[in-house]
């Protein structure tokens, strides 16, 4: 067998994507955490703000050290497809370069010289991937491709073409055979889970994203559902009622805010207003030990300090789980990289810092809030007498168990604490 080295940056499609590659590639590879071994080096990228970008073309050059004479080096991902043959100019050391909607079209890239496949139209919805999976008991499923939102600060609709919903029945089989291998979880994946099924490349049933949900719970022997990433836009009271009642449906929800001002979310193209945002956080607020994460954009273009301020008011009011938040970055092919009112650096990192520091006292009290609860937890490692796993609403858990607890549910109490971690007791 030849050698694949991979890596893998960006977001949880990235990673299925990079599972994809490597079942679609295990004829004739085998994984190797060794650069200098591989025959043929990936590196899977992202391309949402500037700086993976420039750590792909970093990393390419790592890989030239040391990339023995006949190994083959191939860039793919969100990068690939919106730089396309200009990574091949810039870095002449790269042997192929394969584009986020075309990952089933890997072996024709290796076997065609300087191939440069960026397609954003190419339908591969229905196309059955090969299987590889990192872990035994829980795994990504994605439902849909591309995405259909003009929002104008993100790259993704240049990189991964329109939407398009996955046909139902080829999801439920998949779900149905990773079950029968084990599985407990699965996470449904697209750009805009709940927007699922508005666009469909074969004949299909009307169906939406909470029909989805329904009959992938009713499988049986799957114990956990998760999904990400649902748009603020679409979470309407009907999904929001089957996120809350579908005992299946895991308590943890990625619900990306982006800016707190109505007048900077209409600039953003976001869909939405800050009382939208906030009346359903007061909704999803109402289910028992549910846990919320967001992105946030500090220093948007025209951001003003009110603009700001809203969005510090959000905080306080969502008091988020978990806020993955960043100054702006400028994308190519996007409308905001093209607006005038461009937020100083230095103006915007303050900002940044202001929020992060609101961000760190809110989960100060929330951590506090956890010691004594008592949390059902997927074990999916154990290691010297104890074991790691998440609980139903996304906390990192460690507590004492054995080896036989692997792949199982069970009840642990809260004991302590510690980051981003809890330490409790079966």
């Amino acid at each position: 067998m030849k050698k694949l080295y991979i890596e893998t940056f960006g977001c949880q499609m990235n990673v299925k994507d990079t599972e994809h590659l490597i079942a679609e590639l295990a004829d004739e590879y085998e994984v190797t955490d060794e650069k200098k071994e591989a025959d043929l080096l990936i590196i899977n990228t992202c391309s949402v703000r500037e700086k993976p970008v420039a750590k792909m073309f970093s990393e390419i050059g790592v890989l030239k050290k040391y990339k023995k004479p006949d190994a083959k080096i191939g860039v793919c991902g969100c990068t690939a497809s919106h730089m396309g043959k200009d990574i091949i100019k810039k870095a002449p050391i790269v042997d192929f370069v394969l584009g986020a909607r075309n990952v089933s079209r890997i072996k024709e890239a290796l076997s065609t010289p300087k191939a440069v496949i960026t397609d954003i139209d190419y339908d591969d919805t229905t196309y059955i991937f090969k299987e590889h999976r990192q872990n035994p008991y829980k795994d990504f499923v994605n439902i849909m491709i591309g995405c259909d939102k003009k929002c104008s600060f993100c790259i993704v609709p240049k990189t991964r073409g329109k939407e398009i919903s996955i046909p139902m029945d080829i999801i439920l089989k998949q779900v149905q055979k990773l079950v029968s291998e084990g599985v407990k979880e699965v996470t449904l994946l697209g750009q805009n889970v709940n927007n699922y099924g508005k666009r469909f490349s074969v004949e299909h049933e009307k169906v939406n994203f909470t029909k989805l949900l329904q009959e992938v719970s009713k499988i049986d022997g799957l114990e956990r559902i998760r999904f990400t990433s649902p748009h603020p836009l679409h979470a309407d009271d009907e999904f929001i009622e089957e996120f809350a009642n579908n005992p299946k449906i895991c308590k943890y929800i990625h619900f990306p805010l982006q800016s707190g001002s109505t007048k900077l979310l209409k600039e953003m193209k976001r869909g939405y207003t800050k009382e939208w945002f906030l009346d359903r956080i007061e909704k999803l607020r109402k289910i028992p030990d549910i846990t919320i994460s967001t992105d946030i954009i500090v220093g948007f273009p025209g951001e003003s300090e009110e603009d700001f301020e809203d969005t510090i008011d959000v905080v306080k009011k969502a008091e988020f789980e978990q806020m993955f938040s960043f100054v702006y970055s400028p994308r190519p092919h996007t409308e905001a990289a093209t607006y005038e009112n461009q937020i100083d650096k230095e103006v915007a990192k303050k900002r940044l810092h202001k929020l992060q520091a609101l961000q760190r006292e809110i989960l100060e009290q929330k951590a506090k809030a956890q010691i004594g609860k008592v949390y059902k937890v997927l074990v999916e490692r154990y290691e010297d007498g104890k074991i790691y796993g998440k609980s139903d609403n996304f906390y990192s858990v460690e507590s004492n168990g054995d080896e036989s607890m692997l792949g199982k549910i069970v009840e642990v109490t809260i004991k302590e604490a510690k980051h981003s971690t809890l330490l409790g007791e079966l």
